[in-house]
């Protein structure tokens, strides 16, 4: 088998967030990102256990600071499920939301990892077991010197909706990768920040792909620098769940333990919007997380894959928005298309750039949504999804997020049309 685990895993640390690091434990190793296929993920019925608080402390939600941490009944069970089956462990972490024990295995060389899966489900000590699968962020690097800078804001009505909201209150987690969140064209102290993949803080900002999403939704807008966002007064969360494919490149991937550890983060953190501009297979785990999300009145956007077909994670789970873009001419019913060629946005170390990508339509069906929800703290997927469909009825530009505001208030905001066609009343 590897090399003993404690000698590759680090320490997980925060880069420039407040939040805790991930103990060692939880993090998964490098040789586990890079061999997706040579692991199961394993869940572990946990009796709710928190670590003693202090003197005179009174019980909270799960942002207590009191941790919560595996019973001795589910290691005993992960120990002795591994001896067992001949599995090893290389990463675990208990799941609060769905009171469980998460544990990564590595299957023992030459075995049938379908067929040690079919055997573990059978075993009254697992709750579930599933492969531990890899995603992908669905952009691509574009760099055009003759597009239009930010055809996408004009298209979109974003500076007319922009007098009426820029998306205060309102949290948007970003799993992705990390984000250059220091970038001069984001508010001073306006993300938290928190790393799920390894303890590189320089690498955590130097990532192209969250840098590009984060910006779309919320770069400062009459600054004198740079772009617009489109709901510029947000707190961001940036959550790396990915890391990047090559070096300096745009394409990343993520896996189950990452993307599940970042959800639970944006659960527990209340997010109200949850973009996901990534794809992958479906995924009993993640999309048990993204129920728990939605059912706590979270609404989670998440990118089309490149083939156009509304499955797989995150788009196929019900009660997703899922976003493409205009210009990929699919056609899949339920699916809100937005502006995706050419979207000027931000790039590490104060940089610009124009990318393509679903990942880009997803970031500004967010920033959309951001700004209904400003206006309407209780705003439902369902009800922001109706809006934005609403507003784009017979245009070919995508949701015009000054005529959903309108049709939120029902007032008339700016000089747009409904759904049928006649001025808004006022």
């Amino acid at each position: 088998m590897r090399a003993p685990v404690l000698a590759l895993v680090v320490a997980l640390v925060a880069g420039c967030a407040t939040d805790p690091a991930l103990p060692p434990s939880a993090t998964l190793p490098v040789f586990a990102r890079a061999a997706p296929g040579d692991y199961l993920v394993v869940t572990i019925r946990n009796t709710v256990v928190r670590a003693p608080g202090p003197a005179a402390s009174t019980p909270r939600g799960y942002d207590t600071v009191n941790p919560y941490i595996a019973g001795g009944d589910a290691r005993a069970a992960g120990r002795g499920l591994a001896a067992d089956y001949g599995l090893t462990e290389v990463s675990s972490w208990p799941i609060a939301l769905l009171r469980v024990h998460c544990l990564v295995y590595g299957i023992p060389r030459g075995a049938d990892r379908g067929a040690l899966a079919v055997a573990l489900q059978r075993d009254r000590r697992v709750e579930s077991v599933q492969p531990l699968q890899a995603f992908n962020t669905e952009s691509v690097a574009y760099n055009d010197p003759y597009a239009g800078l930010q055809q996408n804001v004009a298209q979109m009505a974003i500076s007319e909706a922009q007098v009426f909201s820029r998306g205060a209150g309102v949290r948007v987690a970003v799993i992705d990768t990390g984000a250059d969140v220091g970038h001069p064209d984001l508010r001073p102290h306006a993300a938290t920040t928190r790393n799920f993949v390894d303890a590189d803080t320089a690498g955590f900002r130097a990532d192209l792909h969250g840098t590009s999403v984060a910006g779309v939704i919320g770069a400062v807008p009459n600054n004198g620098v740079g772009i617009v966002g489109i709901a510029p007064d947000v707190e961001l969360l940036v959550y790396k769940a990915c890391w990047r494919a090559t070096s300096g490149g745009v394409p990343a991937v993520c896996n189950t333990f990452t993307l599940a550890q970042a959800l639970s983060a944006a659960i527990e953190a209340r997010a109200d919007i949850i973009n996901l501009s990534l794809a992958g297979p479906s995924d009993p785990l993640l999309s048990r997380l993204v129920e728990r999300a939605l059912a706590a009145g979270s609404i989670v956007v998440a990118a089309m894959p490149r083939d156009g077909r509304r499955s797989g994670f995150a788009v196929g789970i019900e009660g997703v928005i899922a976003a493409d873009t205009l210009e990929a001419g699919h056609a899949a019913a339920g699916v809100v298309l937005a502006p995706g060629r050419d979207v000027l946005s931000l790039a590490p170390d104060g940089h610009y750039d124009f990318f393509s990508g679903s990942s880009l339509a997803a970031a500004e069906v967010s920033g959309v949504i951001a700004l209904l929800r400003s206006e309407r703290p209780r705003l439902t997927g369902r009800e922001a999804e109706s809006l934005l469909d609403a507003s784009a009825a017979g245009r070919s530009t995508g949701p015009n997020a000054c005529a959903a505001l309108t049709l939120l208030l029902h007032r008339g905001l700016c000089s747009v049309v409904d759904a049928a066609g006649a001025k808004p009343a006022t």
